[in-house]
């Protein structure tokens, strides 16, 4: 690679901002995940009584999955309109307006009424609501990214973008100690309270992210008149390879969260191996770690590299697949604990760590957000119907299905890092090493 198709990168130290907006861009992630991932959580506990009465538990369950994947499936469109909007008006304004648009989705969901008060109506209202929140969702992902990637200096690009994935792992926790607290409440209290507290988050949210600067890439790109006309179309016809890689690569990390927390959220409670506060607490412990093994898998990226972490991370997880569910079902709470800690520390937060860095850096700058968020939002899609399918698995082979189709993503993740590029091998560390030494010093951040 050569410092030309390196200067995409931005400022070789970074800007002085680069902080800043790593900072403003992982608390919006924090929100959104907050508000999205929270959706997740009481689908598996709460949503199946409130909004399908009537129905067995498993029909229930599969019902109350069904509307957490539709969300899921609208996110690919989110990212789109996100991607093509960062390309063509900017990455701030695409974060600003998801923020806002994900915080009323969320707002509103506490404020639904259930299937006792309005029958039919209530689930009908409970999909579009999740439809708006995985446009937003969609959206948001490739804005601040991007931001952060940008901003920061070459040889820190994961150390950075790791902050803004670490606000994932972070809003997972906010919304399981929520849900923790609440539990005890009467009635549909326990999930709506929830939901409601969000527009505490989204303020703050707004405040902070109306401070961050545009990023310096897109900057000059638009200096430079290379705007894409279309960049969705262009991504698509130049950079489709890509694309599919990526789309690999996300499989891994999201569906194979969809099974090992999300559907394991419900079969630790329907097979009565752990209580919801057990299980809520487990997630909490595992939360609480994610949030620096994020960013430590983050930095590490930038010592050996994106691809060498992603191929042992996914090897390591299709080996842990059958033994996830042999530990979870003795239903030892320490067994528990330690269950979910591997599956999201390692298994998924390996992954998010290293994807900051390396998805950028598989693009263009000037379709970038587009080609990006297409790759990592699409697999979206396969992650949000897998806990619905996952129910299907377990009522046909037991949880041997279950397990067989976490291993089967991590060997889909595997295959794609091995077909993909490395971005930060040792020349462009050298490379980089270099032109640090000779860029003007005000760069620092």
């Amino acid at each position: 690679m050569s410092n030309e198709a390196l200067q995409m990168r931005g400022p070789v130290n970074g800007t002085k901002d680069a902080r800043k907006v790593a900072i403003g861009s992982g608390v919006g992630a924090v929100i959104e995940t907050y508000d999205f991932i929270g959706f997740g959580t009481a689908a598996a506990l709460y949503f199946g009584p409130a909004f399908f009465p009537g129905a067995d538990p498993v029909t229930a369950t599969l019902a109350s999955f069904a509307t957490l994947g539709v969300g899921f499936a609208a996110r690919p469109l989110g990212g789109i309109i996100g991607g093509h909007l960062g390309d063509k008006v900017g990455r701030k304004p695409v974060l600003v307006a998801s923020l806002i648009i994900m915080g009323l989705a969320t707002f509103a969901i506490g404020l639904l009424p259930t299937y006792a008060t309005v029958g039919i109506l209530a689930p009908i209202l409970l999909v579009i609501v999740r439809i708006i929140q995985g446009l937003a969702f969609g959206a948001e992902w490739g804005g601040a990214i991007l931001m952060s990637y940008e901003h920061a200096p070459w040889k820190s690009k994961g150390k950075y973008t790791g902050i803004v994935q670490a606000g994932f792992p972070v809003g997972l926790l906010l919304a399981n100690l929520v849900f923790l607290s609440s539990a005890g409440l009467i009635g549909d209290w326990a999930w709506r309270i929830p939901f409601l507290a969000s527009i505490l988050l989204v303020i703050v949210g707004l405040i902070i992210r109306s401070k961050v600067p545009e990023s310096p890439v897109f900057e000059d790109v638009k200096d430079h008149g290379d705007i894409v006309r279309n960049p969705i179309v262009q991504v698509i016809r130049q950079d489709w390879r890509s694309i599919v890689r990526g789309i690999g690569l996300r499989v891994a990390e999201t569906a194979g969260y969809a099974v090992a927390v999300t559907y394991m959220i419900s079969y630790l409670k329907s097979s009565e191996l752990a209580t919801p506060t057990e299980t809520l607490t487990a997630l909490c412990i595992a939360s609480a770690i994610g949030i620096f093994a994020t960013m430590g898998w983050a930095r590490l990226t930038d010592r050996i590299g994106r691809r060498p972490l992603y191929i042992w991370s996914c090897a390591f997880a299709a080996l842990f697949a059958i033994p996830m569910f042999l530990l979870a079902n003795t239903g030892l709470f320490i067994c528990v604990i330690i269950t979910i800690v591997i599956s999201y520390a390692i298994c998924q937060n390996s992954l998010a760590g290293a994807q900051g860095s390396w998805f950028p850096e598989l693009f263009q700058a000037k379709t970038r957000a587009s080609g990006a968020s297409l790759s990592y939002q699409i697999s979206a899609m396969v992650s949000g119907f897998t806990p619905f399918i996952t129910t299907l698995l377990f009522v046909r082979f037991g949880w041997m299905g279950p397990a067989l189709l976490f291993g089967t993503y991590a060997l889909i993740g595997l295959w794609a890092a091995l077909a993909t590029r490395e971005t930060w091998g040792p020349k462009e560390r050298r490379l980089a090493e270099e032109a640090s030494k000779t860029a003007p010093v005000a760069q620092h951040v």
